[in-house]
């Protein structure tokens, strides 16, 4: 069987402000956190605007292996007045050094840890329909405002 060849075209960068943290604690599917998104924006050639904050949020489980799995639910604003909805799942995890410099807000170079998401789209809209129709990936870095997140479609 031969590898897959996967070409892709960027979307948009998209940077999130974190408000607060509800830390759940340790319940049977792992250490659960909840994070508010305090909005952000977004831009790439085709795609602009604001994240809008809360309802928006980060359904954080932090497994027993150290692996982060986020559930992530955004509203987007375009420019020029559409709603898209955008909701991710993914993975962030790396050497525990890493992490714990990340969790004091340092700069980290997104090369040493492992920051991957999965985007969906949906939106009621004519002109930005296609969200409706791609599968999309996203690779992140971790700042100490929030995430950044650089989103491509796969062709």
């Amino acid at each position: 069987m031969s590898e897959p060849t996967l070409n892709s075209a960027r979307l948009f960068t998209i940077k999130l402000a974190v408000g607060t943290m509800e830390d759940m604690g340790v319940t049977p599917y792992g250490h659960r956190r909840i994070a508010t998104v305090a909005g952000g924006t977004f831009e790439g050639d085709e795609l602009k605007g604001t994240v809008l904050p809360t309802p928006a949020g980060d359904w954080i489980t932090v497994r027993s292996d150290g692996v982060w799995e986020l559930d992530v639910r955004l509203t987007l604003k375009t420019h020029d007045g559409h709603a898209i909805y955008m909701s991710y799942r993914g993975l962030r995890h790396g050497p525990q050094w890493v992490l714990d410099r990340l969790a004091k807000g340092e700069k980290v170079d997104p090369s040493e840890y492992y920051f991957r998401i999965a985007p969906r789209f949906e939106t009621a809209s004519e002109k930005y329909s296609f969200l409706n129709r791609i599968i999309a990936v996203g690779v992140g870095r971790r700042e100490a405002t929030g995430p950044i997140y650089e989103v491509f479609q796969i062709l």
